[in-house]
Protein backbone atom coordinates (compact mmCIF):
# COMPACT_ATOMS: atom_id res chain seq x y z
CA UNK A 1 0.00 0.00 0.00
CA UNK A 2 1.26 3.26 -0.91
CA UNK A 3 1.55 6.42 1.35
CA UNK A 4 -0.64 9.27 0.34
CA UNK A 5 1.35 12.38 -0.09
CA UNK A 6 0.81 15.05 1.71
CA UNK A 7 -1.23 18.34 -0.05
CA UNK A 8 0.98 21.22 0.98
CA UNK A 9 0.80 24.76 0.10
CA UNK A 10 3.57 25.94 -2.19
CA UNK A 11 5.19 27.71 -0.23
CA UNK A 12 5.62 24.79 2.44
CA UNK A 13 6.41 22.70 -0.13
CA UNK A 14 9.39 25.01 -1.63
CA UNK A 15 10.71 24.88 1.69
CA UNK A 16 10.69 21.11 1.73
CA UNK A 17 12.81 20.56 -1.46
CA UNK A 18 15.18 23.34 -0.53
CA UNK A 19 15.53 21.77 3.11
CA UNK A 20 15.75 18.44 1.08
CA UNK A 21 18.41 19.83 -1.31
CA UNK A 22 20.33 20.98 1.64
CA UNK A 23 23.21 19.01 2.66
CA UNK A 24 23.65 19.26 5.95
CA UNK A 25 19.65 18.95 7.07
CA UNK A 26 18.79 15.65 8.19
CA UNK A 27 15.59 14.07 6.96
CA UNK A 28 14.71 13.85 10.38
CA UNK A 29 14.96 17.38 11.04
CA UNK A 30 12.33 17.81 8.09
CA UNK A 31 9.61 15.16 9.63
CA UNK A 32 10.09 17.34 12.88
CA UNK A 33 9.79 20.48 11.59
CA UNK A 34 6.70 20.09 8.01
CA UNK A 35 5.94 16.31 9.26
CA UNK A 36 7.21 15.17 6.28
CA UNK A 37 9.19 11.32 6.77
CA UNK A 38 11.88 10.25 4.24
CA UNK A 39 9.84 8.11 2.11
CA UNK A 40 7.26 11.11 1.40
CA UNK A 41 10.57 13.38 0.73
CA UNK A 42 11.49 11.17 -1.24
CA UNK A 43 8.24 10.90 -3.50
CA UNK A 44 7.57 14.30 -3.46
CA UNK A 45 11.12 15.10 -4.61
CA UNK A 46 10.41 12.76 -7.74
CA UNK A 47 7.29 13.94 -8.19
CA UNK A 48 8.68 17.74 -8.27
CA UNK A 49 11.86 17.75 -10.17
CA UNK A 50 12.92 16.71 -13.57
CA UNK A 51 14.33 12.96 -14.02
CA UNK A 52 17.79 13.75 -14.33
CA UNK A 53 17.73 16.21 -11.30
CA UNK A 54 15.93 13.90 -8.81
CA UNK A 55 18.62 10.41 -9.77
CA UNK A 56 21.77 13.53 -9.26
CA UNK A 57 20.14 14.54 -5.92
CA UNK A 58 19.19 10.95 -4.95
CA UNK A 59 23.18 9.94 -5.75
CA UNK A 60 24.31 12.76 -3.73
CA UNK A 61 21.61 12.08 -0.62
CA UNK A 62 23.09 8.06 -0.44
CA UNK A 63 26.78 9.19 -0.01
CA UNK A 64 25.50 11.91 2.43
CA UNK A 65 25.93 10.65 6.16
CA UNK A 66 24.78 14.54 7.34
CA UNK A 67 21.38 13.69 5.41
CA UNK A 68 20.61 10.79 8.04
CA UNK A 69 21.25 11.82 11.79
CA UNK A 70 22.35 8.23 12.95
CA UNK A 71 25.15 8.39 10.31
CA UNK A 72 26.30 11.80 11.66
CA UNK A 73 29.49 11.89 13.72
CA UNK A 74 28.73 12.16 17.54
CA UNK A 75 28.35 15.45 18.81
CA UNK A 76 26.06 17.38 15.55
CA UNK A 77 22.97 17.78 16.69
CA UNK A 78 21.85 20.95 14.74
CA UNK A 79 20.41 20.53 11.42
CA UNK A 80 22.21 23.70 9.92
CA UNK A 81 24.80 25.84 10.21
CA UNK A 82 24.34 28.65 13.07
CA UNK A 83 25.15 31.37 11.01
CA UNK A 84 22.34 30.42 8.22
CA UNK A 85 19.66 32.00 9.73
CA UNK A 86 20.72 35.27 10.98
CA UNK A 87 19.26 38.08 11.56
CA UNK A 88 20.56 41.84 10.50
Amino acid sequence: MKDELPDLPEEELSRIIEMAWEDRTPFDAIEASHGVSERKVIALMRRHLKGGSFRAWRKRVNSRATKHVAKRPAGVERAYCPTQYKVR
